[in-house]
């Protein structure tokens, strides 16, 4: 019996050409000349090829943020932190993108959770000459790619939608490099850059609205210890209460104080609000030398400990500690993670976390249960302590040793940990920092409602910038930055999320 097959497809030349022809060759030579491949040497270095038919924003991502030396904060295999395409779940889980493949929306906010910055435009939001000097910008420099989302039919190729990065710009032909990531099918070529920006300026059928262009960066600095989660169903109506909802709420003429102000929020926080906002511990396998600590986890532990304390500093964080804890008594309907602060508490849940990251297996499918957890101590710097939780997890008949570093302050002991110095307290973000960062990450015009003047005034000296410490304050504006472009994701206004300071 004959078997089929399929095996690449020739590319139509014209339009494009293909690289790696002899005009292909001579475009590549006379660009380079030229000073506008810059950007193609390091996309060229971590280049890939889609794993899935319907991963080619995943790949596209994948291969800018390697290229960017961007960081993932987790480990990819082994001991490796590198960005690979079963790692972009975050916005939208891989087996739906696997059937159905991914917006252009969707690749921005990944691309943001990752932790690059974004600059997202639909055809209708831009001109091809911006879009022609967007080229060349990042045809000239290593710091800064380009995506193109666009249809393969203008070029007459099979398919549909598609994302590949562009690799470099030919400025006397006026035609751009297409690093296509589905090398099993089409090889990189040039095509011009008015015949692209035509394959752009489709509409694609799944948004109702028009594809585009992303330019991806790298941040200042990525967070430190707080984050969004666009992963849990529960995230779109946890963005729109924090964006829509509690300016309208804080509108009340009732309101006169800040606790009263807190409770409004607090008290109609819905009920999964705790998947949305995380703080973001350290993972690592028993089996990677659990005797000591490298210079990078000691390097990061001391940052995720000077933003916690920094935390503690601000005059918001005693006004929320002091409402949990009368809140705890005189109210039944508050956040679900309020009461899950104890180390023995989130120590099973954080350790499952860890496994899931580490083995690259999603919860739900793998059925990582915490068999046991232990809290230690390890010296860190001079006489710093830090704290680890080790836990066994299980998974079928598969066992996962997992470490979870831990902030540590040098404070009264309190007995949770039996091998801490007697100075040491293991410390955690709780739901009080963690409220404390919600509300500090809140737009500034969210507070501009309260008719109070006095409240007013008082709730705008505690929850601005300009009061914050350094550290923390380049937190904050990341949670806004994210929390922006996670409610423009979500309303399909990704046009919005480029005009945020």
């Amino acid at each position: 019996m004959a078997v089929a097959g399929l095996y690449r497809r020739i590319l139509p030349s014209p339009p494009a050409i293909e690289f790696a022809s002899s005009e292909g060759k001579q475009l590549f030579a006379e660009a380079l000349q030229s000073g506008t491949m810059e950007g193609f040497f390091r996309l060229i270095s971590y280049f890939q090829t889609q794993s899935e038919p319907a991963y080619c924003g995943l790949a596209s991502l994948s291969v800018v943020l390697n290229a960017l030396a961007i960081d993932p904060g987790r480990k990819w295999k082994g001991p490796w932190r590198w960005f690979d395409e079963s790692m972009l779940d975050c916005c939208e889980p891989l087996e739906r993108v696997k059937a159905e493949g991914i917006t252009f929306g969707k690749v921005a906010c990944l691309a943001h959770c990752a932790g690059a910055k974004v600059e997202a435009f639909h055809t209708t939001q831009s001109n091809i000459d911006d879009f022609r000097s967007h080229i060349k910008k990042c045809a000239t420099s290593e710091d800064c790619h380009l995506i193109a989302s666009y249809h393969r039919k203008p070029f007459k190729q099979t398919g549909t939608g598609h994302f590949s990065p562009i690799g470099g710009y030919h400025a006397g032909r006026d035609m751009a490099l297409i690093l296509d990531v589905a090398r099993f099918k089409y090889p990189p070529h040039w095509v011009p850059v008015s015949l692209l920006w035509e394959a752009m300026d489709t509409v694609d059928g799944a948004t109702g609205q028009p594809r585009g262009f992303m330019l991806i960066s790298r941040l200042q600095a990525p967070p430190l210890l707080y984050t969004l989660s666009c992963k849990h169903e529960s995230w779109a109506s946890t963005a729109k209460f924090l964006t829509v909802d509690v300016p309208i709420l804080l509108k009340s003429d009732d309101l006169k104080t800040v606790p009263e102000v807190l409770s409004v929020i607090f008290q109609s926080l819905p009920a999964h609000a705790g998947d949305f906002i995380k703080w973001i511990a350290e993972v690592r396998r028993q089996d990677e030398d659990g005797s000591s600590l490298s210079n990078e986890e000691k390097a990061r532990i001391a940052a995720k400990e000077e933003v916690l304390k920094q935390v503690h500093e601000t005059k918001l964080f005693n006004y929320v500690t002091d409402w949990l804890s009368s809140a705890r008594l005189q109210f039944e309907n508050l956040p679900t993670f309020v009461d899950k602060d104890s180390l023995t508490e989130i120590a099973a849940n954080v350790c499952c976390q860890g496994a899931e990251i580490l083995t690259g297996c999603h919860r739900a499918k793998a059925g990582f249960y915490c068999k046991k957890t232990c809290v230690t101590c390890l010296k860190s710097n001079g006489d710093n302590t830090t704290a680890i939780i080790s836990g066994t997890v299980i998974s079928g008949h598969n066992e996962q040793g997992v470490d979870v570093l831990l902030p540590s302050s040098p404070k009264k002991k309190t007995g949770q940990c039996t091998s801490c110095p007697a100075n040491v307290i293991v410390t955690h973000p709780a739901s009080n920092d963690i409220l404390t960062v919600l509300l500090l990450a809140l737009p500034p015009q969210t507070w501009t409602g309260l008719k109070d003047q006095k409240l007013s005034s008082e709730i705008q000296a505690i929850v601005s910038d300009e009061n914050l410490l350094v550290v923390l304050r380049e937190e904050v504006v990341l949670l806004r930055r994210q929390l922006h472009f996670l409610k423009g994701c979500k309303d399909n206004e990704v046009e919005n999320v480029c005009q945020m300071p």
